[in-house]
């Protein structure tokens, strides 16, 4: 039964590599920071341009769906200044946080990939059908299920170490007390990789998760120079290692 079970993922995979870019662990393009964490697919699957793979530096930046009035302002703030030094962001999509992370660099015609939780035969959220396209056409999705597979509870949470294990460090930029975002953050943490946590008001439940963070020992960014000086730290600890 195995074998035959082999035969048929075998035969699928070679007709999704018909429409899609497949990825194994073994190939050029599989992201070497990725192969480094506990538990890194073995396959992926890409819609867009896989070139956006081998760019660095990328940060992921991830947060809550229900976002303050501020958030807009705090991922443009930060981020911009590295989108013009051609740095690449890593995000999940999801509502919130994530599609204005991925709408900054459209906008500043940078790059961008989104980690999906999900095959790419199907959407979610449904509102983010726009944004899915333009990624597809013109940036990079990434996901580690078939492209028939519909989104599943447990997905997400499994997805959030790709989204952290390809970068160097993750931006939480809001999070509520109870929050998803912990998840990559752990993640990160468990991967030896940099968590960046933005501080808001107390006044804000969007903020109560981030301060938790920074009481943690998260690093706290104050601007986008705490984040290229952490990437040029980085670089030089990964030189000597």
């Amino acid at each position: 039964m195995s074998g035959i079970h082999s035969g048929q993922l075998m035969h699928t995979i070679e007709k999704d590599m018909e429409k899609y870019h497949v990825i194994t662990c073994n190939h050029k393009t599989y992201p070497p920071l990725l192969k480094r964490i506990p538990d890194p697919p073995i396959l992926l699957y890409g819609l867009g341009n896989i070139n956006f793979l081998k760019i660095e530096p990328k940060i992921s930046v991830v947060g809550t769906r229900n976002h303050s009035n501020e958030a807009e302002r705090k991922v443009e703030f930060l981020l911009k200044p590295l989108l013009h030094k051609e740095w690449l962001i890593v995000s999940g999509m999801a509502k919130g946080i994530d599609s204005i992370a991925h709408r900054l660099a459209i906008n500043n015609t940078s790059k961008t990939i989104a980690i999906l939780g999900f095959g790419f035969q199907h959407i979610y959220p449904k509102e983010n059908i726009s944004l899915m396209q333009e990624l597809a056409k013109n940036h990079l999705l990434l996901s580690e299920y078939a492209p028939d597979e519909a989104p599943k509870p447990w997905h997400f949470p499994e997805r959030n170490r790709i989204i952290s294990g390809l970068t160097f460090g993750s931006l939480i930029v809001e999070a509520k007390e109870r929050s998803g975002t912990f998840i990559t953050a752990e993640q990160a943490l468990d991967q030896g990789r940099e968590v960046f946590v933005v501080p808001g008001s107390i006044l804000h439940p969007q903020s109560k998760g981030c301060h938790l963070l920074i009481q943690e020992g998260a690093n706290l960014v104050k601007d986008a120079n705490d984040l290229l000086n952490a990437w040029e730290t980085y670089k030089t600890r990964s030189i000597n290692y």
